[in-house]
């Protein structure tokens, strides 16, 4: 499979923090910078896009893990992601 669309699904999976940046320009041909915002968004972790991430990828038998156990294992991938610093 496409490893962009495997590493959006698992984004998606494990959720996370994006800066996102806004700006705004003079009107009428004007290319002055007015004003820049930049806001940070919280994305939770997706429990249904672990599971497909898992099952892609030949994780164990997923179809018979509960919803507490996919939490349990996107907490982990989540700490192995933040020893990594990503």
């Amino acid at each position: 499979m496409n490893e962009e669309i495997m590493t959006a699904l698992y984004r998606k999976a494990v959720g996370g923090s994006v800066t996102e940046t806004s700006q705004e320009f003079g009107g009428e041909g004007c290319g002055e910078l007015l004003r820049r915002r930049e806001t940070e968004k919280y994305y939770p972790p997706d429990v249904a896009a672990l599971k497909a991430y898992l099952e892609l990828t030949g994780g164990d038998d997923i179809l018979s893990l509960s919803d507490e156990k996919l939490e349990e294992e996107m907490e982990r991938i989540r700490g192995e992601l933040g020893a990594r610093g990503e």
